[in-house]
Order: C-alpha cells, then sequence, then structure tokens
C-alpha cells in the first residue's frame, strides 16, 4: 500500500510540474518572439525625450548619443528599426531609428531625442500621446550592430 500511495503522490507532482512548464507565465508566446512587421505593427502610448544630461554618452547599441539626430530608446524593439511617431494630439510626426533602450518608467512607450520631441511638440509639455508604427524592421537579431 505505501508504494501505491508513493506512486500516485510522484503522478501528481509530475502532472502539477506539468502544468506549471507549459504555463504563459514561464513561456514566450509566439507573438513576443516575432520581429514586428512594418505596415502591421502599432503601438500607442506615452512618449518623452531625454536631451542634454545624456548627450555624448554611450547608446545601448554602442554609439554617442546627439541629441540633435532623429533617434529614440525603445523596450524591445530592434536596434536601427525606423519607426514613424505620430503626436496624437496635433498629427505631426517624425521618422527615428531606434538605437537605444528605455524608457524606464511604466507609462512610457518611448524616449525621443530633444531633435525629434522639438519636431512633434513634445517639449513644451514633455510628454505626450503618441502613435508608434514601423516603417523598417532594422537589424535581426544575432546582426551586429555599430
Amino acid at each position: 500500500m505505501h508504494g501505491l500511495n508513493l506512486l500516485l503522490g510522484c503522478c501528481v507532482v509530475s502532472v502539477l510540474l506539468v502544468g506549471c512548464v507549459s504555463s504563459p507565465r514561464f513561456t514566450s508566446t509566439r507573438a513576443e518572439k516575432e520581429e514586428p512587421n512594418p505596415g502591421t505593427w502599432v503601438e500607442e502610448g506615452m512618449a518623452s525625450y531625454y536631451a542634454e544630461e545624456f548627450n555624448g554618452r554611450k547608446t545601448s547599441n554602442g554609439e554617442t548619443y546627439d541629441m540633435n539626430q532623429m533617434t529614440a530608446a525603445h523596450r524591445t524593439l530592434p536596434f536601427n528599426a525606423k519607426v514613424k511617431v505620430t503626436n496624437v494630439l496635433t498629427g505631426k510626426y517624425i521618422i527615428v531609428r531606434i538605437n537605444d533602450r528605455g524608457p524606464f518608467k511604466d507609462n512610457r512607450i518611448i524616449d525621443l531625442s530633444l531633435a525629434a520631441a522639438k519636431s512633434i511638440e513634445v517639449v513644451g509639455s514633455g510628454t505626450a500621446k503618441v502613435r508608434l508604427e514601423i516603417v523598417d524592421g532594422g537589424a535581426t537579431s544575432g546582426e551586429k550592430r555599430p
């Protein structure tokens, strides 16, 4: 009888462990693994910008940050991806190249360079609701970046 209880206990534990492994919490979904496609990927949320404090420092892809270039930081988009950023309130838009990681505030989806922020009127308020659309997917994973 003791052997039967041990076998039954092992079966229950195995079933529970298998359930944990297949849980979305522990595995990536297909959408997370796919590269964003031009014309189909859209994200909306708040944009902010970064300027003088970071000017001249290294970005996440190894470039030197230049606040006068049309660049931006995004948490997940590939480096060198080109993104159309539209200020939802004004309709003004700019194309930026992703060369950094961020923003690091939960309620923001992109950090723009000073030049990009000025061109779509984000500087006055510091933040703006924007729509992001992929124009060019950028570097693929495994591709060397500058």
